[in-house]
């Protein structure tokens, strides 16, 4: 299934290189038939550790290309684990 072939390599690109996947709360398709999608990372994990604080999620847009491969990302947002979003 196409959604789990993104949803995989979206995983380990975000485990190795950014900080560790937390949840993928979108998947679309793009207009120049790539993939756009929104996910939340645990940011500093050890330092919110060490310090007993709150974890805090990190919020990105990521794009994908055809083949499936991230192409590029931006943290549009941080907030604690604990705080609720309200969007409205």
């Amino acid at each position: 299934m196409e959604i789990k072939k993104i949803m995989g390599s979206v995983t380990d690109f975000f485990n190795e290189y950014v900080a560790p996947l937390h949840k993928i709360t979108s998947i679309e398709e793009s207009d120049n038939e790539g993939w756009k999608l929104t996910v939340e990372v645990i940011e500093e994990k050890e330092y919110m550790k060490k310090y007993a604080k709150d974890e805090m999620l990190g919020i990105y847009d990521v794009r994908l290309n055809e083949e499936k491969e991230v192409v590029a990302y931006k943290r549009r947002d941080i907030r604690y684990r604990s705080a609720i979003k309200h969007e409205g």
